[in-house]
């Protein structure tokens, strides 16, 4: 018997079929494909080592085919519905072990998503049958899609209301097309084409179509599953779900190639790697994009980006292999891993991830870079990462009016608030603002006017390169007045610029006082430079009384976050009047007693206590639990405090402990004399603590 040189035999019917028929041809491996139609044979890729054997075949034939060729392995790669043929292919192989051949039986499954169904799926049915689905049907109203396949088209065209309303996605085969027009299927309820289909495709066709209901198998991440159910999520479409069968045995695409890498001593897998970009697109129309960015788009065979971006950009979107509206890195970084594991044998891959504006400003694109570099990092992803800058909405706008942008304020509003957004305007001549939306300008707009600063002109950039691109001059009046929705950038002209302190110092008169005690003004610089504050710092100011101390913290940095806690009412409503009057939002007004109302707070670096309320050991015991490496000051005016103090100082550990006594006289002028007047001494502890307990002591 002449025995062909064949090692490997697959029963195609599926892509991980066809993508192996491709790996095992490019590692130089002599194999046979077979496939029961025409259609099948189209789809393969051409190749000298590939043989390609069209036909249906029962279990005999299948015997004897297998009889005629020296194999080395036999890959069971049907679809997961054909349940016969695979049937047939075993106890093919089993007859032959019968007859003293043994030839490894491989069994090939499916991806599924099936351990991933959507948690809120309320607009999904399952059923085990089709013939169960069919029966649903007739409960239903509107176009229904079919795309379970053409084989079970019988049990859905045996009920006259549903096959009315049917359209019916069948592979572009005579096979496919000839049972439709069998079942009574005419051509406008066709639409023969070849998947795995885009969840955007997906989409379309709902749309087009007016589909009230999708009817699918779950057919796995190779059949596109995962793109039908979010198409018909997006789309509002209830969908009908014919559960696949259970397999029992049968391996991975990886897995079966690491099977017969050990059979045949040749090695299958080709790791491509995932080439990155993330690409700023600037303000959002194809005329302002780079054409660096626009030559990356077009080569890309995924995109990624959040929705409006595909929409506004007018861009050529056809000819990607995925289009997907994520933006974030949890949600690019797993599709990402999953591309890379179901495509081990991939050449490799162009992704681009978009970003309006420029990607190197105020943009999401670092965070994601660094999540990326991550991954590469620690070896779960083999890709690598650059990033193409686009035109920010701040350059446009400031070369449309002739201004520059290097020595001006620039901040977003985009999304989020602005820490002490008026107190920076004060100071800064220029100011450009990244805006959410129109209500952000006529936020702007009162911010401006309850503060007095109406002298500020305002420059509005709507709908930046777009064909109703506007560039109008407002009083901050008519940005309250503005109503257009859309995208704006603004640029801030202050005509009255009040310069920054360098130094803190508020004087006392400066303060609303009314009649709660308050931290006089040497005593206060004293003290906040004891505290050594640094950006970023995170202060307790306890017993806050006026707040004039949180107050003088909060105006050195807008990066500083101050908690003010104070229990009386009378200085809690105080404490707001002199943060509004000095518009500073980094001040958080905690009303209550510490140390209970220190619980819920962020753990602090620095605390300042100028009123204990007789508790001063309990508050400073919590303190040090909260962070122990915390930098406190203390001011006490009794002796009691101070013994108390001296009393804790004994028990820990401390750095840099220091205790100053200070007193300050003011001399004020009565008639022709200038009388001294003595200030109460103050003692200002300040210390450092060192993480631990002296238990000697």
């Amino acid at each position: 018997m002449n025995k062909e040189k064949t090692e490997i035999l697959i029963f195609a019917g599926t892509t991980e079929g066809r993508k192996l028929s491709e790996c095992l041809a490019a590692a130089g491996v002599r194999h046979t494909v077979c496939v029961a139609t025409e259609y099948g044979r189209i789809v393969l890729e051409p190749h000298s080592l590939a043989e390609v054997h069209q036909g249906r075949m029962n279990r005999k034939q299948i015997a004897n085919f297998l009889q005629c060729r020296r194999l080395t392995a036999v890959v069971d790669a049907t679809h997961p519905y054909a349940k016969e043929v695979t049937c047939n292919i075993k106890a093919a192989v089993k007859e032959l072990e019968g007859q003293g051949m043994f030839i490894p039986y491989l069994r090939l499954k499916r991806d599924s998503l099936a351990a991933d169904r959507p948690k809120h799926s309320d607009y999904i049915t399952y059923f085990t049958t089709n013939e169960e689905c069919a029966r649903a049907l007739e409960h239903t109203e509107g176009n229904i899609l079919l795309a379970a396949g053409s084989k079970e088209l019988s049990k859905y065209c045996a009920i006259e209301s549903v096959k009315n309303r049917l359209y019916v996605r069948v592979l572009p085969s005579m096979e496919s097309l000839s049972l439709c027009m069998e079942h009574g299927i005419c051509g406008r309820q066709i639409i023969a084409m070849q998947g795995p289909f885009t969840m955007e495709m997906n989409e379309a066709i709902i749309r087009q179509y007016h589909i009230s209901c999708l009817v699918t198998k779950e057919s796995g991440v190779s059949g596109g599953y995962g793109e039908k159910l979010e198409a018909a999520g997006r789309t509002g479409t209830q969908v009908f779900v014919v559960g696949r069968p259970e397999e029992e045995e049968g391996y991975s695409f990886t897995e079966i190639c690491v099977e017969l890498e050990k059979l045949c001593g040749k090695k299958l897998r080709k790791q491509g790697r995932i080439e990155i970009v993330l690409a700023g697109i600037g303000m959002g129309h194809i005329n302002s994009m780079t054409e660096e960015v626009r030559k990356a788009v077009e080569e890309a065979d995924i995109l990624f980006g959040a929705e409006r971006l595909f929409r506004r950009t007018m861009l050529d979107l056809s000819g990607h292999e995925g289009i997907y509206f994520y933006f974030r890195a949890e949600e690019i970084i797993p599709y990402l891993r999953k591309v890379q594991e179901k495509n081990l044998f991939m050449e490799n891959k162009r992704v681009v991830v978009l970003f309006s504006g420029d990607s190197g400003f105020y943009s999401g694109c670092h965070a994601l870079y660094e999540a990326l570099n991550q991954e590469i990092y620690e070896e779960r992803l083999q890709a690598a990462v650059k990033i193409m800058p686009g035109i920010s909405s701040v350059a446009y706008l400031a070369s449309c009016i002739g201004e520059s942008y290097q020595d001006a304020a620039v901040y977003s509003m985009h999304g989020k608030e602005v820490c002490n957004l008026l107190h920076r305007i004060r100071s800064s001549p220029k100011t450009f603002l990244l805006m959410s939306g129109v209500r952000d300008v006529n936020r702007l707009g009162r911010l401006l006017i309850e503060a007095g600063m109406t002298q500020c002109s305002i420059v509005t950039g709507y709908q930046l390169s777009y064909e109703d691109q506007q560039i109008t001059s407002h009083t901050p009046e008519e940005c309250c007045a503005l109503s257009r929705e859309g995208l704006y950038t603004c640029f801030i002209k202050n005509h009255r610029v009040i310069d920054r302190q360098l130094t803190h110092g508020i004087a006392d008169m400066g303060f609303i006082r009314d009649k709660v005690p308050m931290t006089k003004e040497e005593v206060r610089e004293v003290s906040i430079c004891k505290l050594r504050l640094h950006d970023k710092a995170v202060v307790y100011d306890i017993g806050s009384g006026t707040g004039s101390v949180a107050v003088e913290i909060a105006s050195l940095s807008d990066d500083i976050q101050v908690y003010a806690i104070e229990r009386n009412k009378e200085a809690v409503s105080l404490i707001k009047r002199n943060q509004d009057k000095f518009g500073l939002q980094n001040i958080t007004v905690v009303e209550g007693m510490a140390p209970e109302e220190l619980s819920e707070l962020p753990v602090a670096t620095h605390a300042f206590v100028g009123g204990s309320g007789g508790r001063l050991k309990e508050i400073l015991e919590i303190l040090r639990q909260i962070n122990s490496k915390m930098r406190v000051v203390i001011n006490a005016v009794t002796m009691e405090t101070v013994c108390e103090i001296k009393e804790f100082l004994s028990l820990y550990d401390l750095k840099e402990e220091e205790i100053v006594q200070i007193q300050a006289n003011r001399v004020k002028k009565a008639g022709n004399y200038h009388l001294v007047q003595a200030e109460n001494p103050v003692w200002i502890c300040s210390f450092t603590f060192a993480c631990g307990r002296n238990v000697e002591k």
